[in-house]
C-alpha cells in the first residue's frame, strides 16, 4: 500500500498505529480520521489533532452524532447511564461474556465506512491502507464484538469490494493485547504524552474507568512510566 488514513481516537491504540504507518509509508504519505459520535467529551478528539500535528500529517474530523441519538450508551452525553469504573475483566466476570456499558452500537463499522469513503476520494487512484487500532483485549469475551478478528475480516473484505480493490483494512494489533501494542510504540517512539484515554472527560484521567485500568497496565507490563502528565495518566 502507498497511502494510509488512521482512524484516531487520540488514545494509545490508535497513536501507536500512526506511529506503525509513518514508520512504513513516510508521514507524507499519511492522513488522520477522527469521528465525533456524540461522546460526553471532546477531549479524546483533541489529543488526535494534536498527535496529527506532531506527525505533520493532513487530519479529517467527521460527525456522526445524530446517528448515535437513539443510543443509551454510557459513553454518550445524552445517555442516562454512569460510566462503570471496573475493569473490563471484572465487568465480563459478574456478568458474563457480551457488550459492555460502553460498547457503541457499530460504532467501528461506521467509522471504517467513513474512512474508506475519504480514501476512496483524496486517494482515489492510490492503493490505501485504513489502519484500526483494535487489539486482542477488546475483543475479549466479546466485550466489543465490532474489534473482533471476525468483524474485521469482514469490514475489510467488504471495503476491498466496494472500493474496486483500491482501499483495505490494516488491524495490525488484532492478536496482540494492550501490553503488546504499547511494547511496538514504545519501539517507535509514540508520543504517548499527547494521547488521552479516560472515558470520563475530567482535567486528569480518572484511573478507575476500563480504559484507563487498561492504559495503566499496559505501561507497568512494559516496565515504564506512562508519560502522560508527568507518569500521572
Amino acid at each position: 500500500m502507498k497511502k494510509a488514513i488512521i482512524l484516531s481516537s487520540g488514545g494509545v491504540d490508535s497513536t501507536t498505529c500512526l506511529s506503525v504507518a509513518v514508520n512504513a509509508l513516510g508521514a507524507e504519505n499519511v492522513s488522520t480520521a477522527s469521528i465525533f459520535y456524540g461522546q460526553k467529551h471532546k477531549k479524546e478528539l483533541d489529543a488526535a489533532r494534536a498527535v496529527a500535528a506532531y506527525y505533520h500529517v493532513p487530519h479529517y474530523e467527521f460527525d456522526l452524532a445524530q446517528i448515535m441519538q437513539y443510543s443509551n450508551c454510557s459513553l454518550l452525553s445524552h445517555s442516562t447511564q454512569n460510566i462503570v469504573h471496573k475493569s473490563y475483566g471484572e465487568q465480563i466476570a459478574e456478568k458474563g461474556a457480551g457488550k459492555v456499558s460502553t460498547y457503541v452500537p457499530f460504532r467501528n463499522g461506521l467509522m471504517i465506512s467513513v474512512a474508506a469513503s475519504l480514501a476512496a476520494g483524496i486517494y482515489e487512484e492510490e492503493e490505501t491502507g485504513i489502519y484500526i487500532g483494535a487489539h486482542g483485549d477488546d475483543a475479549a469475551g466479546e466485550a466489543y464484538a465490532d474489534c473482533s478478528p471476525r468483524f474485521l475480516k469482514a469490514m475489510g473484505e467488504a471495503v476491498a469490494v466496494g472500493t474496486y480493490g483500491k482501499v483495505h483494512l490494516v488491524f495490525p494489533f488484532v492478536d496482540k493485547n494492550k501490553t503488546g501494542v504499547v511494547a511496538e510504540g514504545l519501539k517507535l517512539g509514540t508520543p504517548y504524552e499527547l494521547t488521552w484515554s479516560c472515558y470520563e472527560g475530567g482535567d486528569t484521567p480518572c484511573g478507575e474507568c476500563g480504559t484507563c485500568i487498561d492504559r495503566a497496565k499496559a505501561f507497568a507490563e512494559n516496565g515504564v512510566e506512562d508519560p502522560w502528565n508527568g507518569g500521572k495518566g
